[in-house]
């Protein structure tokens, strides 16, 4: 799932402290959003790492300022070397110890297909030689009949993972589902729900609490299945990654397609109890 701070799936009393540790006795990867709004030391990635068990992944987004959004405020801008560095370091910990599964670079719903911008990801990708770099676009263009086999080929010559969206499908500023691998290694999907009115909400005050509200019908995962079964025949792995959880409801999404799925893992935390179970 998205972050591991706010699910309903923790014994009651636990500590901020404690739901990592937690949440990795029930999934076995998890995606970073801090790394998105500030550039972290790589002591707080170490962190993560030494409460995780071995077998756990993260799924690490990319800071604002490498995805087109911007520094945060009050932040001076940095050298491009600087900021890659940076970054690149910040990351080792989840690298040397094999739990990055990748590093998510979501760019803007502005963020289109353009000639800069085709140039901008091939500068990504010389940037962070080696890195498992998945790429989420929400801008239409790259998918229109004129460029997508285009969107397409450019991520399987860069080797990048190209990032499978199920979202509303409202306008400019959202993609279609696209299952298709573009690279061996790894295929990323993300349920972002489907929320036609709340998508595009983005200017009232309280979006954010209204925008990936959504529940999935089990007739809709299900649908899913035959997809993702798809995906694994052509990718060595599928990562799954539920953000539909504005009301709460990516945690029981999740588990609703591990059971369907009939899916196991292996290796995950000491589950921890309360004090009735």
């Amino acid at each position: 799932m998205t972050g591991w701070g706010d699910h309903d799936i923790y014994p009651p009393g636990i500590q901020a402290r404690d739901k990592l540790k937690s949440y990795a006795g029930i999934f076995p990867v998890v995606e970073v959003d801090s790394t998105y709004h500030a550039l972290l030391g790589p002591d707080s990635i170490q962190r993560w790492v030494d409460e995780t068990p071995k077998q756990f992944r993260f799924v690490i987004k990319a800071y604002r300022e490498l995805t087109g959004h911007g520094r945060p405020k009050n932040r001076e801008p940095l050298p491009w070397i600087e900021l890659v560095t940076r970054y690149t370091e910040s990351l080792q910990p989840a690298l040397t110890e094999g739990k990055l599964t990748a590093v998510l670079f979501q760019f803007p719903p502005w963020f289109d297909c353009t000639r800069d911008h085709v140039r901008y990801i091939r500068r990504l990708r010389e940037a962070f030689v080696g890195l498992p770099l998945a790429v989420e676009f929400r801008h239409q263009s790259w998918f229109t009949q004129s460029y997508q086999k285009r969107t397409l080929q450019l991520l399987k010559d860069l080797e990048l993972i190209h990032v499978v969206c199920d979202e509303p499908q409202v306008g400019e500023g959202c993609v279609p589902i696209v299952p298709v691998v573009t690279s061996s290694s790894q295929v990323l999907i993300r349920f972002h729900g489907r929320n036609t009115d709340g998508w595009n909400n983005t200017g009232q005050q309280n979006w954010r609490n209204v925008r990936y509200a959504y529940r999935y019908s089990e007739q809709e995962l299900r649908e899913w299945i035959p997809l993702i079964k798809q995906l694994k025949k052509e990718a060595k792995q599928v990562t799954i990654l539920f953000n539909n959880n504005s009301q709460g409801d990516a945690a029981e999404n999740a588990q609703q397609l591990i059971k369907m799925m009939g899916l196991t893992f292996q290796g995950l935390a000491p589950r921890q109890l309360g004090i009735f179970s």
